[in-house]
């Protein structure tokens, strides 16, 4: 808060700076009022007399509430909450689980047990009562489930090798958690631990509230209470299932151990998923193990139940190659394919590149035969576009699982190359793909600077014509281009947001606002007589400072308070998926751009009554309204986007429409959702991707990328 006083201050110091050369000029030069720089002054006044206002009513409200405790949320609130995170979750991955086909016709048949590598597990009596839990049979979902409530702290770390389908456990998990839930247990929340850097958050209660503040924004409403997802963590109502921990730097997944443990209490719950070998050496440099953890390991599936599998998910009549493929599986005839398919993985991509579009499945009995690598790498090579060619286009209303465009696969494949290798590019959060992000992925300097020069030059050339006044238009012009190139820097950082425009309880903030416009106005009262009243004494500064102050009170009151006062975070039940935080974010500047365009009409007013030419006050001020609706708020990142995509676009790193191509990427089946964020459905694919690409750069093109991704 601080730091934002402090900018507000200084900008409104400048501004008013301005404004006193502005009028000085005007005052030496005899031109009369409202004339030449005597408009530049006006306008540097207003903004001014805002800025600094902004800067006093946040001082204020700072002041106010630095020593008052937050109201604690109710039982009731606490369990409608619980209910709503709920539904949101498994409306959430039900969604998922249909896209990736894991029940059907029946989930894979995989059998987990405890791991037989005691330095990775606590002592068997501290983890369950009795015998120890998971022994290895192949059970159903339900049984797994039992077995996790049966544990004494119900902490469970699930390990395996690369698509051994452990994020597929940990989905049916949350999944069957969630369908026999009972009031008072926790809700279980899915979150990859990418997400999580223990040196913001030290510990896993602040991550997670935070977490689930981001991804389930109904949570935030305003009739749940205050701070309900902090109050949710707090008493041990969420059961976090933390997924990929293998994802991290191998210094990362220690710490982030470490910062687990120093986290847990007697009663707290948690799931972890991890590769094996990489959780073994995280153990084995903490030199600790989890506390009161089950640890269980997949067991490889067998050739027999794997072609089992396959020909449960073959159509009646299946290609003449398929039986021949299986006997050879049943056989062991086949030993890289009986490799490949012995993980949950190799199955799937078996399924979805020969079975789902149905083609010719001989290139499996002939490689089946050879090296295991070879075989899974062309899988993946044929998943794109089987995935394309299954997936046709929907002809009518939107359909889940089918795109809404054609894209050819080899355009499917070259974008979703260049967003692998974005994220694999950076040291945190290699998996969560978020539309914001994508103006990182691209130098702002550029973009800030020739949406300054365009912006000024059109504002400028209005002034100018309408005024008919150059050096009018020069000052208006060079100083729209100046708090533009100032102003936007932050756009390409920031996350989307929301327009709240409910009433009910939040009635004192709204007669907050009207009290601080008062408080503004009054500051703008203030800035005009000390502008006006040294040079054309006590008349002009009366006139001024009734001019500028009723300007800046209405300017702060319609625009920048009334946006303060419904512009949050994404955090409603319409946002809590990438494309509706898109569009969230979208209507939130629709509506400050409506809100400077009020502002502006009615500064046009006001400036006509002080005999200012009809045309310049209206056309002038519905223009700097407009610039002003635009620059003002804390949420910019839909403007950051279409600011960003174009120049991408030309690059042919991602098409025009970006989003309707990640979205059509989720309904093939590429993609998956969580919160707002997109991954990659397997980060064996994402690292395939992002392999195959630096395998095939020329190196005229390593050279450059750089630069460009930089």
């Amino acid at each position: 808060m601080n730091r934002k006083v402090a900018m507000s201050v200084a900008l409104g110091i400048l501004l008013l700076a301005l404004s006193a050369g502005f009028t000085l000029v005007t005052r030496q030069g005899g031109l009369g009022p409202w004339e030449s720089t005597d408009i530049a002054a006006a306008v540097t006044a207003v903004a001014s007399a805002v800025a600094l206002g902004n800067g006093l009513v946040q001082f204020l409200s700072w002041w106010r509430k630095r020593g008052g405790p937050a109201p604690a949320p109710t039982s009731a609130d606490i369990g409608t909450a619980k209910d709503i995170l709920a539904g949101l979750v498994n409306q959430q991955w039900r969604d998922e689980t249909a896209l990736r086909s894991l029940g059907d016709p029946a989930p894979m048949p995989l059998a987990w047990r405890s791991t037989a590598r005691r330095e990775l597990a606590d002592h068997p009596e501290i983890i369950a009562k009795g015998t120890v839990a998971f022994p290895g049979s192949d059970v159903h979902i339900a049984d797994m489930v039992r077995n996790f409530r049966a544990l004494r702290c119900r902490r469970l770390v699930i390990l395996g090798g690369p698509g051994t389908g452990k994020t597929t456990l940990a989905v049916q998990l949350v999944l069957e958690l969630l369908r026999t839930r009972s009031p008072e247990e926790p809700v279980p929340v899915l979150l990859s631990a990418a997400r999580w850097d223990d040196r913001v958050h030290p510990r896993l209660q602040d991550w997670l509230a935070e977490s689930l503040a981001l991804d389930y924004p109904a949570l935030r409403a305003e009739g749940l209470g205050p701070d309900i997802p902090h109050a949710l963590v707090a008493r041990g109502e969420v059961l976090p299932v933390i997924d990929g921990l293998d994802e991290l730097p191998q210094h990362a997944r220690a710490d982030m151990l470490a910062a687990l443990i120093r986290s847990m209490s007697q009663t707290d719950q948690f799931v972890l998923t991890c590769r094996t070998e990489q959780f073994a050496e995280s153990i084995e440099e903490l030199g600790d193990v989890l506390t009161a953890a089950a640890v269980i390991e997949p067991q490889p599936m067998a050739a027999a139940e794997a072609g089992d599998y396959l020909r449960a998910c073959l159509p009646p009549v299946p290609h003449p190659a398929w039986p021949r493929i299986l006997e050879a599986l049943h056989a062991g005839a086949a030993p890289a394919l009986a490799e490949v398919v012995s993980t949950s993985l190799g199955l799937w991509l078996v399924r979805a590149t020969y079975i789902a579009p149905r083609v010719d499945p001989t290139p499996l009995l002939e490689l089946g035969r050879g090296s295991a690598a070879e075989l899974h790498d062309h899988l993946c090579n044929r998943l794109i576009p089987a995935m394309v060619s299954a997936h046709p286009p929907a002809d009518g209303p939107a359909q889940p699982f089918r795109p809404q465009h054609a894209w050819t696969a080899e355009q499917v494949d070259k974008w979703l190359t260049y967003l692998s290798r974005q994220l694999m590019a950076r040291e945190e959060d290699p998996r969560d793909m978020a539309w914001w992000h994508l103006a990182r992925y691209t130098p702002s300097r550029t973009v800030r600077l020739w949406a300054g020069v365009g912006i000024g030059v059109v504002v400028g050339l209005v002034f100018g014509l309408l005024t008919k006044q150059a050096l009018a238009g020069l000052c208006i012009g060079l100083l729209s281009a100046l708090i533009v190139v100032i102003l936007i820097g932050s756009w390409f950082t920031e996350s989307p947001g929301h327009a709240n425009f409910e009433v009910r309880g939040r009635l004192s903030q709204l007669l907050g606002v009207l009290r601080d416009g008062l408080i503004v106005g009054a500051v703008g009262a203030l800035v005009g007589w000390l502008m006006a009243s040294p040079l054309g004494g006590t008349r002009a500064g009366l006139e001024t400072a009734r001019n500028i102050g009723l300007l800046a009170g209405i300017a702060f009151i319609v625009v920048l308070s009334l946006i303060r006062w419904v512009e949050h975070p994404a955090t409603t039940a319409t946002a809590r998926s990438p494309r509706s935080t898109w569009r969230a974010d979208r209507n939130l500047t629709i509506i400050r751009i409506v809100s400077g365009l009020v502002v502006g009409f009615m500064g046009g007013l006001i400036g006509r009554e002080a005999k200012l030419d009809q045309s310049v006050a209206i056309v002038g001020g519905l223009l700097l309204g407009l610039l002003f609706g635009l620059m003002l708020g804390s949420h910019h990142a839909w403007l950051a986007y279409k600011l960003t995509v174009p120049r991408l676009a030309t690059r042919g790193m991602l098409p025009l429409r970006a989003m309707d191509f990640l979205d059509d990427a989720h309904r093939l089946g590429l993609l998956r959702a969580e919160g707002p964020y997109y991954q990659f459905r397997h980060i064996e694919l994402q690292q395939h991707l992002a392999r195959e690409r630096e395998r095939e750069a020329t190196p005229k093109e390593k050279l450059r990328e750089p630069s460009e991704l930089s």
